[in-house]
């Protein structure tokens, strides 16, 4: 089983941000800790996740988890081997803001039993940056490279975002060259999506910032399908590449439809029978756990339609595809020819230009 835990606290809300997070100056850790393996201990009778065997993959996402003390981190860790056994081989991930990362803090981070960071770069460009609300200098994420190498991590991933407006004339090739030249295990490139509840989805709708140019959009994707395969990266999933070996296996199991649990607000859980999610707001999530109260918020079962349908979504989206008998010939025909994708060994694999039409490709196999 693979478990992911949001941590909401943010020192600031980015611009094009529209997660579930909680801004605060200082981090309720201890607090914090405690709720997760409240939550934790009563999900251990519940049936569907009773009998789930040995924790695989833990992800600390959020929100900035980085911003917790690192003795949190440690505590939940603790806790969660008071009832389940991690794999000898767990992969256990902490995404973090390149100001968070300090020496201290990145060998707390190893000695609590983190074997992987996910860095949230976004850009090498300290104007974009600024244009992002982030916290962090170009300068800081290199130094928090070079940091948590010395720490000892083997397995780091840096995060990247594409597709921005024209106006701030950021240079994706220059980024990806910068990325690249740092070293890292694993890259997730995100195209930039406007959402109406964010300083980004405001600013669009007064004209203070233009919608993402599709055309750009496109051809910064395939700048980075290339760049990938000059290097002998594996493109192994829409938004996320590695090099051969070190895909990110908590990551890979939602496409592969392992069961995963999550706990903390907002957090989203799912076997291949149900899904369900938490309460969205950190405070109200937080009342609930410490009053006793259940903090799943909704849950939805899934027939054989919704399966197939998701099955279909997840598989197109990774490199190996899907059977192909889940899509019908006439369509799979008409992708294959207009090389969207391809077929061999009985399954059906989008290429690039197929990804960047997922959604509408989905659509018409469904």
């Amino acid at each position: 089983m693979n478990l992911y835990v949001h941590v909401p606290f943010c020192a600031r809300r980015c611009s094009y941000c529209d997660f579930s997070i909680a801004v605060r100056r200082s981090v309720p850790s201890r607090r914090f800790a405690e709720a997760v393996l409240t939550e934790w201990r009563g999900v251990q009778d519940d049936p569907a996740w009773g009998d789930s065997p040995d924790l695989d993959t833990v992800y600390f996402g959020g929100g900035t988890p980085s911003r917790l003390d690192p003795s949190a981190l440690a505590a939940i860790l603790d806790g969660l081997r008071a009832h389940r056994r991690l794999s000898p081989s767990a992969e256990i991930t902490l995404e973090a803001n390149p100001d968070d990362v300090t020496p201290p803090a990145a060998a707390a981070w190893r000695a609590s039993g983190i074997t992987r960071v996910s860095l949230g770069v976004q850009s090498f460009s300290d104007p974009v940056l600024g244009w992002m609300h982030r916290t962090h200098t170009a300068e800081q994420a290199r130094v928090a490279v070079r940091t948590l190498r010395d720490a000892g991590f083997e397995e780091l991933s840096l995060d990247l975002i594409y597709g921005l407006p024209t106006e701030l004339g950021r240079n994706w090739n220059a980024d990806l060259q910068e990325a690249f030249a740092l070293d890292p295990d694993h890259l997730s490139c995100y195209g930039l999506t406007v959402e109406a509840r964010t300083p980004l989805g405001r600013w669009t709708a007064r004209g203070q910032a233009t919608a993402v140019d599709e055309t750009q959009y496109a051809e910064e994707f395939l700048t980075l399908s290339g760049a990938l395969a000059e290097r002998g990266w594996e493109h192994y999933e829409v938004s996320n590449a590695a090099r051969p070996g070190h895909r990110a296996r908590h990551n890979s199991g939602y496409w592969e439809g392992v069961p995963f649990l999550g706990l903390g607000p907002s957090a989203h859980s799912g076997s291949p029978l149900e899904r369900r999610w938490n309460i969205r707001e950190y405070t109200a999530w937080d009342a609930a756990v410490q009053g006793g109260r259940n903090p799943v918020a909704g849950r939805e079962a899934l027939d054989d339609a919704q399966r197939r349908l998701e099955a279909l979504y997840l598989g197109l989206r990774t490199a190996g595809g899907v059977r192909v008998d889940l899509v019908p010939a006439e369509v799979r025909g008409r992708w294959v020819d207009a090389g969207w994708a391809t077929a061999g060994g009985g399954r059906l694999r989008l290429s690039p230009e197929g990804w960047l039409r997922l959604d509408a490709l989905v659509a018409e196999a469904a």
